[in-house]
């Protein structure tokens, strides 16, 4: 069995928090498996990046699940800056999947639109975003990432 050590909630002496468990249950892996939730509403098959079939794949559901998580922080941290944005902002997330001497691995950019907000306060936001979004911390010295305000 795999454990992990659950980070303190802050500096503070309150204890960590649990907020939400996502609870699905995969099989078969990337080659025709699917992932369904324990609510319904993930039911996913799977399929090769390159193969014929019409699935997903795990780069696919990483993609959408950061950029979702981080777009809701880039929101979060404007409305503290007191920056209102008035269109909304759209990534376009992109992960690699790299085969080197230590086997594979990933590499991940998102590339991020913040329309009508002047450059050095929507890359502050991003700043800010990348350093509470829960996805961009659990990446964080694991991965390569790049944030890029396009």
């Amino acid at each position: 069995m795999i454990t992990m050590q659950i980070p303190e909630a802050s500096t503070t002496t309150q204890p960590a928090k649990l907020l939400y468990t996502a609870k699905v249950r995969t099989t078969g892996g990337r080659e025709g498996g699917s992932s369904i939730s324990s609510d319904g509403r993930l039911d996913v098959r799977f399929s090769l990046p390159s193969g014929p079939d019409d699935g997903t794949n795990p780069e696919q559901l990483f993609a959408a699940a950061w950029s979702g998580c981080f777009l809701s922080e880039v929101k979060r941290v404007a409305a503290e800056m007191d920056v209102e944005l008035p269109v909304s902002p759209v990534i376009d997330a992109e992960i690699d999947i790299w085969e080197g001497d230590g086997g594979r691995f990933l590499c991940a950019r998102l590339n991020v639109n913040v329309p009508r907000v002047e450059r050095e306060i929507a890359q502050t936001i991003l700043e800010g975003a990348h350093q509470s979004c829960s996805y961009s911390k659990a990446t964080r010295g694991n991965i390569h990432t790049e944030i890029k305000l396009v």
